[in-house]
């Protein structure tokens, strides 16, 4: 499923073809992904400039000039591809090309979803952040505001791994499976360890470990192990440089470390780590 890396590398591959631009044609190629999609949805779009593209947790927002916001989540395959007039020409619409957006200058972008779990959603802008979808999200881990402290207190009586921890929602958001396994390694600390022991000096490492992964990645396009590519068509690189994610038996990068990788499982999900350098 694509993480916060991937998202926000969408979000600013679609900002010059999209924020300041009007949609002429919405091609709605089928009534629903994970939930039906909007009532009267090409009518509702199809006239209106896109002011800005903003992102929360896991989701694209597409600021509309009748205020209205486009809700969108790229699901577990979900992509958004950007084509000239002459590619979109010379390229006919592929089977799982849901959704069609015909912008004013000739671009167009098209969403494409094989499995169908994203979503769109049209909600009225000054109700977005009461959305449901919304609703008990934690804060975003980029924000200026969010350091160790800010962590540490959501960690706080939390007797649950830290790993299972940093993908709650609830926690923060957007760091997934990847990035959560690469900031405990990069902040030395055990997948293991009790959520409410991470405080002071340990929560402070992990919030720089997790800014620094998820800036990097972002940097380097996302992650694509299957189904990421940055709008462009671009694949993302980051894979290239996991330290421990889905590295089972590879030597530790650490120097001198002299240990293997090794993985184990914690709530249905693979967890990938040094046991001698993170304690």
């Amino acid at each position: 499923m694509p993480e916060l890396p991937e998202v926000e590398t969408v979000r600013r591959g679609l900002l010059a073809r999209m924020v300041g631009h009007r949609v002429v044609r919405l091609t709605q190629r089928r009534k629903d992904l994970r939930v039906p999609l909007p009532s009267r949805f090409a009518q509702k779009v199809e006239g209106r400039t896109i002011l800005a593209i903003d992102r929360r947790a896991k989701y694209l927002l597409l600021r509309l000039d009748d205020g209205q916001t486009l809700i969108v989540h790229l699901g577990m395959s979900g992509r958004m591809t950007l084509h000239d007039a002459r590619s979109a020409s010379e390229h006919p619409f592929e089977r799982h090309d849901h959704v069609v957006f015909d912008m004013d200058d000739g671009w167009q972008v098209r969403f494409n979803d094989a499995r169908r779990f994203g979503l769109m959603l049209l909600v009225p802008t000054d109700a977005v952040a009461q959305h449901k979808a919304f609703k008990g999200l934690g804060p975003e881990p980029l924000d200026e505001l969010f350091d160790g402290a800010a962590l540490a207190a959501r960690l706080k009586g939390r007797r649950t791994p830290i790993k299972a921890a940093l993908l709650d929602q609830k926690t923060l958001v957007g760091v997934g499976n990847i990035y959560a396994c690469e900031a405990l390694f990069l902040s030395g600390i055990s997948p293991r360890r009790s959520a409410h022991t991470v405080q002071g000096d340990r929560a402070a490492r992990l919030v720089g470990a997790i800014k620094q992964v998820l800036l990097r990645s972002i940097d380097d396009g996302g992650s694509t192990l299957r189904d990421h590519v940055q709008p462009g068509g671009e694949l993302g690189y980051f894979q290239t440089r996991f330290n421990v994610y889905d590295r089972t038996g590879a030597p530790c990068p650490t120097q001198d470390c002299g240990h293997l990788v090794k993985r184990l499982v914690q709530s249905g999900r693979s967890t990938f780590y040094c046991a001698r350098c993170q304690r």
